[in-house]
């Protein structure tokens, strides 16, 4: 191997920790969340979507995808196993013949806002137990530094 400006030790540990910190906690609510209503996260982070301000209940097939970062076969075959379960309707855009609306059905709606609650107590219990204000803005200002440079390298 060539000369590399390698992660110093505490780099390492740091970064390590971090991946380690996001699939444990990302299996542990997918975890909770099938426990206790049924749905995965992914059918969660959907919904979510599909429930924002914006969505107003309805997004482009494409735009799932953009906001989740997903392919376009997952996000579809997503859709698929949400539309057998009736949280979700794929409805074709006159506009595109190519393109597709997602909609949430009513129960979709029942589905997420019966599901939030648990989520939102997880995520406090785990994610923000012990950590002051001045932290949680800490991670906040953090996360959307790394999040401005990915965009400005995309």
């Amino acid at each position: 191997m060539g000369t590399s400006n390698w992660l110093d030790d505490n780099q390492q540990r740091t970064w390590r920790s971090w991946l380690d910190l996001h699939a444990q906690l990302n299996a542990r609510i997918n975890r909770q969340l099938q426990a206790a209503t049924g749905l995965s996260l992914s059918d969660y982070a959907i919904l979510v979507e599909l429930t924002s301000e914006e969505a107003e209940g309805s997004l482009r097939m494409f735009e799932l995808g953009e906001r989740l970062q997903w392919e376009k076969s997952r996000v579809s075959k997503q859709v698929s196993r949400m539309e057998a379960r009736n949280l979700v309707v794929r409805r074709h855009c006159a506009d595109d013949r190519r393109g597709a609306f997602v909609d949430l059905t009513p129960e979709g709606r029942v589905a997420i806002e019966a599901a939030a609650p648990g989520h939102v107590e997880l995520v406090r219990e785990l994610f923000f137990a012990g950590l002051s204000d001045e932290q949680v803005r800490q991670l906040g200002d953090f996360a959307e530094g790394v999040l401005a440079r990915l965009a400005a390298t995309d």
